[in-house]
């Protein structure tokens, strides 16, 4: 079988080395998910964790989601879903599945 994907419409923010230091450009839905308790819906800096590299990152970016914490890369879009729900996409794959509507759509 084969399914499409319902047309619905979602809130999404691209994350980039810009806006990651601009909180005041961040939509309010992210901005109420700023540095709560880390769990799902909440956005976060771990600084603790070390990178690839085995150093300590310098301010990554993290969000609770259903599957667990993930990493939020400079570039990925932050996605807020039919339920509330945050998680990032990767750049690729948000281009692929979403198009731009008007604001009064």
């Amino acid at each position: 079988m084969k399914y499409r994907k319902k047309p619905i419409v979602i809130e999404a923010f691209q994350m980039t080395l810009y806006t990651r230091w601009h909180k005041d450009d961040w939509p309010m839905w992210l901005n109420d998910a700023w540095n709560m308790e880390p769990s799902e819906g909440a956005v976060w800096v771990d600084d603790s964790k070390p990178n690839a590299k085995g150093q300590q990152s310098a301010n990554e970016l993290f969000c609770g989601t259903l599957e667990g914490v993930c990493s939020i890369a400079l570039g990925d879009y932050i996605i807020r879903g039919v339920k509330g729900e945050i998680y990032p996409c990767k750049p690729d794959i948000f281009e692929a599945t979403y198009d731009p509507i008007k604001e009064d759509e």
